[in-house]
């Protein structure tokens, strides 16, 4: 169970990952050994996953956001396998769920333009012989960023 020092700690490693356990400790009002203590526990009992630098897409020459509905024509195990395989080898699909609905995965990607994004759809998702279907929705402006989860 989680108290709350451990919920403090939680937001504030999401708000920075990078804080000293001075810093933090400073913060959640414990003493630097009880909040690197508390960190390292979090972290072991797998509750903090991982850290991660945020970059800008522009700085490294990504220009495109778009979500890509994909709708599959087969729902083999194999299929879907292979299609996994494929999305792990694209590193432009940065997210990829599974959804309830008319599409059956939906992506987050990135592409350095739209010509990148037509390349991605034409030649690498539609022709896997399980999609049906693909539908894309380009992102014009991104109001909100991902966001730390509500502890």
């Amino acid at each position: 169970m989680l108290d709350q020092k451990d919920r403090e700690i939680l937001a504030a490693v999401q708000e920075n990952a990078m804080l000293t356990s001075e810093a933090l400790g400073a913060r959640v009002h414990l003493s630097p050994s009880q909040a690197a203590r508390r960190r390292q526990r979090l972290e072991a009992q797998g509750t903090i996953t991982s850290y991660r630098a945020r970059l800008d897409p522009a700085q490294i020459g990504l220009g495109v956001q778009a979500f890509v509905q994909v709708q599959m024509g087969t729902h083999t195990p194999d299929g879907a396998k292979s299609f996994k395989r494929l999305l792990a080898a694209m590193p432009q699909v940065i997210n990829a769920w599974t959804l309830t609905g008319e599409a059956d995965y939906l992506l987050r990607v990135w592409c350095a333009d739209l010509s990148a994004l037509n390349t991605l759809i034409h030649d690498r998702l539609l022709p896997h012989p399980a999609v049906a279907r693909v539908h894309s929705q380009i992102v014009m402006e991104q109001l909100k960023q991902a966001a730390a989860l509500p502890v």
